[in-house]
């Protein structure tokens, strides 16, 4: 497992123009490494509102959620052929090839994120060998819901509902608790 160390965490404010050519970075590493290992892959990113996406916070979230993925594919059975973790201004990034079928593999994502403490805060996609990316709608399951209130969080999202400041506040609580489980 490659952690990352929440305590070099850049606190940069990303800008949209970096936070649109990372996605787009992002997408050429999935394509590039869909093609050298033909194989399910796991693209995992913390869900981060505000301008700051690499902060100590997102790292140590980032951390728990790489942790119960390789858990869950050690409980699974599945072999990870790669994966990398990639410490980036614009949030922690990791990728995982998967010898498993890609439904199979984003039917225990999503039980993940439901079962963990912080699962709310983990964006998990899944991607087949052929590069299509499986939604929860491909599984019939409602969208996700807003971290503060129970309306879609695409929704609140895009209409600013929420302060940031509030959103940091549910997320550091979320990692409190999380952190404490795991101290048990």
């Amino acid at each position: 497992m490659f952690y990352l160390l929440p305590t070099l965490a850049t606190s940069h404010t990303v800008t949209l123009p970096e936070l649109l050519f990372s996605r787009e970075c992002r997408q050429s590493r999935q394509t590039e490494w869909l093609a050298r290992h033909t194989s399910t892959l796991i693209s995992f990113t913390v869900v981060a509102p505000g301008p700051i996406k690499d902060s100590v916070m997102t790292r140590k979230i980032f951390n728990h959620g790489l942790k119960a993925l390789c858990q869950r594919a050690e409980q699974s059975g599945w072999e990870i052929k790669e994966q990398a973790s990639f410490a980036l201004a614009t949030g922690p990034e990791g990728l995982l090839a998967i010898d498993a079928p890609a439904r199979v593999v984003k039917e225990a994502m999503i039980a993940l994120e439901h079962e963990q403490l912080l699962g709310r805060l983990w964006d998990i996609d899944v991607l087949n060998p052929l590069g299509k990316i499986l939604s929860r709608r491909d599984f019939s399951l409602p969208s996700r819901t807003c971290l503060l209130c129970n309306r879609e969080a695409a929704l609140c999202a895009r209409e600013r509902a929420h302060p940031i400041p509030d959103l940091i506040t549910r997320m550091e609580a979320l990692l409190h608790d999380a952190d404490k489980a795991a101290a048990v």
